[in-house]
């Protein structure tokens, strides 16, 4: 009788015990970061950040309810365990097989970000999926259509109800969710984040590295989130007919500029540049030593004494290399939070 009794007391402990954490998680819930990083952009606003509206945002990322014929989800396109870009693809699949004409970029840090696709033409974070959803070649579905679905659903509709209120799915509504899934996509626990928290010590190589990074590549790739946002036409040779941010503001100064990436967990995104053209880390490094292009609008951080381009060695490559290394977060690629 004594035992049954210390075992349904130490069960119900049990049960509290998780209940309580389980509160706890939940009043505790919000934007996570390194005091060396800078305040996020997005503030949230309107939109209260809450446990069930980021897990309503989680669950929409990975169904392919949101394409037309419900074959693509978000996550087609942006796999967790490649830092959410695509699974080392140049280009990505869409409905009916189709291809896009630009790599996917990864996805973390979203939080910091003013401006979004490779050619800034989105500036909040709370529009942004609608480029991808609205896209002919990768999720091909009208706003109207993907509402009408998602009011048609007898989970989702029960979901967005219990967070936004009583009124029918709005388009506001599916994107405040998105992004209250997506800003918390935060990546700060690699080895250089031990490192800048006295945690981890570098190697030899990856110290030099860094300090060959801090002298020729920081300008463009800030710490500690590894870009500065700019747009800026980096010297690649054109391929195509894509314009990049002139696209978007249709001035020729602006043609062939793209977005300067985070190169936070850069050696699990490859391939390189925004249509995926380098699939190694040795590619780039070439191409910033010796392969730059001359155009009238080419970042004048390219041209040094002039000549075209950032001298490295190849000693300084190899120690360049070993630095990248350690901006790998196995941590956010393996959280079970980010995941379906």
């Amino acid at each position: 009788m004594i035992s049954h009794k210390i075992r349904f007391l130490f069960l119900f402990a049990l049960i509290w015990s998780y209940s309580c954490q389980d509160d706890q998680d939940k009043s505790d819930f919000g934007l996570t970061y390194p005091d060396y990083f800078p305040a996020p952009h997005y503030q949230f606003g309107k939109n209260k950040l809450t446990r069930e509206g980021f897990e309503l945002g989680r669950a929409l990322f990975f169904d392919p309810i949101l394409s037309i014929d419900s074959t693509i989800s978000c996550e087609s396109c942006h796999a967790q365990g490649h830092a959410f870009a695509d699974h080392n693809t140049a280009l990505s699949t869409g409905i009916a097989g189709l291809s896009g004409t630009r790599n996917s970029p990864a996805l973390f840090n979203l939080a910091w970000q003013p401006i979004f696709m490779w050619d800034g033409g989105i500036n909040h974070i709370e529009v942004m999926p609608l480029a991808p959803i609205t896209n002919e070649v990768e999720m091909g579905q009208d706003m109207e259509g993907a509402i009408k679905k998602l009011n048609n659903h007898p989970t989702y509709s029960k979901r967005f109800r219990s967070i936004f209120g009583e009124k029918p799915i709005d388009s506001q509504q599916l994107f405040y969710a998105l992004a209250q899934y997506m800003s918390m996509l935060v990546s700060y626990n690699s080895k250089y984040d031990q490192y800048r928290q006295g945690k981890s010590t570098l190697t030899a190589d990856e110290d030099d590295g860094l300090q060959i990074f801090r002298a020729k590549c920081a300008s463009c790739h800030t710490e500690p989130l590894f870009t500065d946002y700019s747009l800026r036409n980096n010297g690649l040779e054109i391929l195509n007919d894509d314009l990049g941010y002139g696209r978007i503001t249709l001035e020729t100064s602006d043609n062939h500029k793209f977005k300067v990436p985070s190169l936070r967990n850069i050696a699990l995104t490859y391939p390189y540049m925004h249509d995926g053209r380098f699939r190694t880390l040795d590619q780039v490094l070439d191409h910033y030593d010796s392969g730059i292009v001359q155009y009238t609008n080419l970042d004048p951080l390219l041209i040094q004494n002039g000549q075209l381009g950032i001298p490295l060695s190849q000693e300084d490559k190899l120690k360049l290399k070993a630095f990248l290394h350690t901006l790998s977060d196995f941590t956010f690629t393996s959280n079970p939070l980010y995941s379906e």
